[in-house]
């Protein structure tokens, strides 16, 4: 059973009041660590013409734009080269229809494969750019830590600019123009863009340098800018807070054909009546964005976007819809390998460790993430190729994966991802050496932390606090996701009133609710997924719920739901 804790509980000190706040939407807000008054309006105002950084003051992008101004005045062939994920591929299609808005005559884009070549600029890619013509390659969400691919372009006659929002090595690549936020004095007012984010930057900056008196029709592209950052799961803070919330207005009335059948095809109830959230964003189009590059190759996603013929876009929308489907079947199927694997050998070890020769590079990362989530232990699962192997890890909060690849660093080829997710690629020959080293990390790493579950809320509320007006005030704090996770509450002390299981094969556990001290509200419940976990649970019983709050409606009639994420009988 996960321990429930709230987060930094209120001490009643320093505790700006605003009147025309709920005091616990300011509670929420003081768990974000956004105190003040001035905070507070920051983050509640949305202002496109003052919150952004300007890109003129960007470091490398006078340069940037000068030589892109010059490549057009003298018809070079300009190449985008960009990632295979949905960051990657928006930022490329976003750049793209930028130049080509511009009337650029020779523009191309490039996106590797992710089993052959697998991630960022590569010399044979550098070699077949070359071979094609092209003068200037522009990268989007890579390229920061390409030092020697950069060196060949440049021997090869070739400019590079880069733009990039990844970690910045000690080394930089001697490109043209190096734009990234999280260089020193870089400029930018805000750190944490995607890729598309910083491709965003370069797109205003060759508009006010090039058409400044068209720059307005440069808000049609934040539907990309929305769906690339939330899909890179950056922070939705600062100025990621004011592309996306303005980026899912357009994305409601998009003017890209290629989206608009995607969403008849995949049945995503997107309209001007009904703006998606990140949640939408998050679950159904970036899944099917990322699917052709996980499958496939990601320029069938690519092409669907910047189709502009209906018909073409509706047979890419289907194609790109049965890769999404196939993504999903083909996961599910080696999940249950690896669960099976997990429980017969792996049952008393610290981790999960499985590699498979016909298992698809692009849904490791998936299956590890579920399989990590299911037994609570860091999870590797690998592809063997014909002379390395090549894989993904996920981990539990409390193990650092980096740490413990560090660790592993002298058995590795490449290695490289963030504290909870990480890939990887080695040598057949050093395989044994490899596991024995995670597998000595992993213990230590294990017995050190002692892993425990915690479940963190961020306040305990009554029934009474909860009303279409504090549902209304929480939705202003949209759009949720990393940095502004949507708010977690605990409620204690409710009284099952009526309880079923629901869905295909009985999963889900759907409740009302009500408070023991007589209130007389009752609340629609639901656990997803729950059907089995609680199944001792009855009408009459008394229980506390760990829940997020949300507006639930059916044939017209509205209604306040609690999404349940955690149960248990009160007074336990």
């Amino acid at each position: 059973m996960a321990e429930w804790k709230i987060k930094n509980k209120d001490d009643g000190k320093n505790q700006i009041v605003v009147d025309k706040y709920n005091p616990l939407i300011l509670a929420l807000l003081r768990t974000r660590g956004i105190r003040t008054q001035e905070e507070i309006e920051s983050f509640f105002q949305f202002d496109y013409e003052k919150d952004l950084t300007d890109p003129m003051k960007v470091s490398g992008m006078e340069k940037a734009v000068g030589r892109i101004e010059e490549a057009k005045k003298n018809k070079e062939k300009i190449t985008i080269f960009g990632d295979y994920d949905a960051d990657g591929v928006t930022a490329t299609a976003l750049l793209f229809d930028v130049l080509e808005e511009l009337e650029f005559e020779n523009v191309n884009y490039y996106i590797p494969d992710r089993q052959i070549e697998g991630y960022g600029l590569n010399e044979e890619a550098i070699k077949f750019l070359k071979s094609g013509g092209t003068d200037l390659i522009i990268t989007v969400d890579c390229g920061i830590t390409a030092v020697e691919e950069v060196e060949m372009a440049k021997k090869l006659g070739m400019d590079v600019i880069i733009t990039d929002h990844h970690h910045v090595p000690d080394k930089l690549p001697g490109a043209l123009a190096v734009i990234n936020p999280h260089l020193p004095n870089s400029g930018f007012k805000f750190e944490e863009l995607a890729g598309v984010g910083v491709a965003f930057k370069l797109a205003q900056a060759v508009y006010k340098k090039m058409a400044p008196d068209k720059i307005d029709q440069l808000k049609w592209a934040l539907d990309l800018v929305a769906i690339g950052t939330i899909a890179d799961c950056v922070n939705l803070l600062g100025e990621n807070r004011v592309l996306v919330r303005y980026g899912l207005i357009v994305l409601s009335k998009t003017k890209r054909i290629g989206l608009q059948e995607m969403f008849k095809v995949g049945r995503i109830d997107i309209s001007e009546d009904k703006i998606p959230d990140t949640h939408k964003i998050a679950f159904q189009i970036a899944p099917r964005i990322n699917a052709a590059g996980r499958m496939d190759h990601a320029s069938v996603s690519y092409k669907l976007i910047i189709e502009k013929n209906r018909v073409k876009a509706r047979e890419m929308a289907l194609e790109v819809e049965v890769k999404n489907q196939d993504r999903q079947k083909i996961t599910s199927q080696i999940v249950k390998e690896v669960e099976i694997l997990a429980i017969n050998s792996f049952k008393d070890k610290k981790f999960i460790f499985a590699q498979n020769e016909h298992w698809p590079v692009g849904i490791l990362g998936l299956v590890a993430g579920k399989i990590a989530d299911k037994f609570k232990k860091p999870t590797i699962v690998l592809q063997h190729q014909e002379k390395e192997l090549v894989g993904s890890l996920r981990s539990i909060p409390e193990i650092n994966i980096m740490e413990v690849l560090e660790e592993c660093s002298d058995a590795l080829e490449r290695f490289g991802g963030h504290a909870q997710a990480a890939g990887v690629r080695l040598k057949k020959e050093k395989a044994d050496r490899f596991y024995e080293k995670f597998e000595r990390a992993i213990e230590k790493k294990a017995i050190k932390e002692k892993a425990v579950l915690v479940l963190e809320a961020d306040l305990e509320i009554r029934a009474e606090d909860v009303d279409w007006e504090f549902v209304k005030e929480l939705k202003m704090m949209e759009p949720f996701g990393m940095g502004n996770a949507e708010p977690v509450f605990v409620m204690k002390n409710l009284i099952i009133e009526d309880m079923k299981i629901v869905g295909n094969g009985n999963k889900h556990l759907k409740m009302s609710v009500r408070a023991k001290n007589g209130n007389p509200k009752i609340f629609d419940s639901i656990g997803f997924s729950m059907g089995d976990k609680f199944s001792d649970l009855k009408k009459g019983d008394v229980i506390d719920v760990v829940t997020t709050l949300s507006e639930d409606e059916w044939n017209g009639n509205k209604k306040i739901q609690l999404k349940l994420i955690d149960i248990r009988k009160s007074n336990l």
